[in-house]
């Protein structure tokens, strides 16, 4: 237990505002929901790319992604996402920032529906 305690990588946590800021100023953002699908077509942040952490492709889709880009992760609440960063950054991701409090803390724009 001790072990996997110190293989714990820190992932950069951002609040919402910071969350929107960082995205509008960075050019190579990929904003990643990696909650359900169902989630996701109910609401989601505008320009999302979808990838459900829970589905079994979740790993193979991931290391397809290009490591050299920005990835703006959220779900819910942070912890789906925070798992998704921990994963992308062990696997070579460098750019990778956790919505901290998840959609339910997001104060801007979204899009429900299709």
């Amino acid at each position: 237990m001790l072990a996997s305690f110190f293989n714990k990588i820190h992932v950069n946590h951002l609040d919402a505002k910071t969350f929107e800021k960082k995205i509008e100023e960075t050019t190579d953002s990929v904003i990643l929901d990696v909650r359900t699908e169902d989630e996701f077509y109910h609401t989601r942040i505008p320009n999302s790319v979808l990838i459900d952490i829970y589905e079994e492709t979740f790993p193979h889709e991931i290391l397809k992604l290009d490591k050299s880009k920005s990835y703006f992760v959220y779900c819910r609440s942070g912890s789906r996402s925070n798992s998704a960063c921990q994963f992308m950054m062990k696997n070579g991701f460098e750019k990778v920032y956790n919505l901290e409090d998840g959609i339910v803390s997001w104060v801007g724009k979204l899009e429900q529906g299709e």
